[in-house]
């Protein structure tokens, strides 16, 4: 699978955190899972939705999907501020950039600026009931895909 995810040449070298019971080696194989019919129209942000596809799956998916990569293998969650007063979230694992859901954004990605400025928490993000019954839903999805 092509790999085209910002971070994508070290993500083979993050490891989950001790004590992980999901069979998964390292966030690049997290990025293959996701890929394979996990990321879906149902934990896509709803606002995004009538946009989502299958060929764009990272679409609206950026938040949970950053919480979830920090359950699994640590780190910081930040924002990238858009136009929209929207925060598009990206992780920070072992003072490297990874934003597995970057390919949405198309030829506008290179155009992002990943400063680290503005921190996440996923007690501001989960507030929003939606996002966190998305963010549930993911988590089950992957646990039964590799639980």
């Amino acid at each position: 699978m092509d790999h085209i995810f910002l971070g994508h040449e070290y993500a083979g070298s993050i490891k989950p955190l001790e004590g992980c019971k999901l069979r998964i080696s390292s966030l690049e194989e997290l990025y293959d899972v996701l890929s394979d019919g996990i990321w879906r129209a149902e934990t896509c942000a709803p606002r995004m939705r009538d946009k989502w596809n299958s060929g764009n799956k990272t679409y609206g998916q950026c938040s949970i999907t950053a919480f979830l990569i920090q359950d699994i293998f640590g780190g910081e969650v930040y924002g990238i501020l858009r136009p929209d007063g929207n925060y598009h979230c990206y992780n920070v694992i072992d003072g490297r950039q990874f934003d597995l859901t970057i390919e949405q954004f198309g030829d506008e990605a290179s155009s992002l600026v990943f400063d680290d400025r503005y921190p996440q928490s996923r007690e501001v993000h989960f507030a929003k009931q939606e996002k966190y019954e998305r963010y549930l839903l993911l988590k089950k999805l992957l646990e039964e895909a590799r639980g």
